[in-house]
């Protein structure tokens, strides 16, 4: 629904907006001020299009149901969230299982927060720089993280990048990861060759 050609008193309808949020959630811009501080709108907005979080009213972007409703649609909502938001817990773990790297979103001590960077990397290898500098070196963390994208080896640190077995997941994910091994493993035979076989199941 275009609703932004719409009329300003069609803008003002609570019903075409809901049919024009629930289609489109970013429709929301349209609406007039009152429509965008009212729960039920933003609600059918934010589950169709969770950044439409953005385009509601304060108070709405504190309300816990409605940010939960727009980070598991969409985890990168978690941005537009009020503050207090970002360091709950158990938002932060729905954002981060829809789209890693809204870690980057969260408060610093739940950046910290093991569970919730395993969760991050689970869902994208490549959110490992936004976990905290500490967790970047924890061995499971690394491991999750080239488990779920091995180009991710590239964050590791340079210890890790030495471990075999990390580097052999990273590999298996993706061949081309050998890249940002060691020298040491970079050369080595039976490394080269699980590249080579991971290269053909890659054809």
């Amino acid at each position: 629904m275009a609703v932004e050609f719409a009329s300003d008193k069609l803008k003002e309808d609570r019903e075409i907006a809901m049919v024009a949020v629930a289609q489109d959630g970013l429709a929301l811009q349209c609406l007039t001020k009152e429509l965008r501080s009212e729960r039920a709108v933003v609600l059918a907005a934010v589950v169709q299009a969770g950044v439409s979080l953005r385009l509601a009213a304060p108070e709405l972007r504190r309300d816990r149901g409605v940010v939960l409703a727009a980070v598991g649609q969409n985890g990168m909502a978690l941005q537009a969230a009020a503050d207090e938001l970002k360091g709950d817990r158990e938002v932060v773990l729905k954002a981060v299982r829809q789209c890693g790297t809204a870690l980057l979103c969260a408060r610093e001590d739940l950046r910290r927060d093991r569970e919730v960077a395993l969760a991050a990397v689970a869902q994208n290898g490549c959110a490992l720089p936004c976990v905290a500098e500490e967790l970047r070196n924890d061995r499971e963390v690394v491991l999750a993280s080239v488990m779920q994208n091995g180009t991710a080896l590239r964050f590791a640190p340079p210890s890790l990048k030495n471990d075999r077995e990390v580097v052999l997941t990273a590999v298996k994910q993706n061949y081309t990861a050998l890249r940002f091994a060691s020298d040491e493993l970079r050369t080595d035979q039976d490394m080269v060759l699980v590249a080579k076989q991971a290269s053909l199941r890659a054809l």
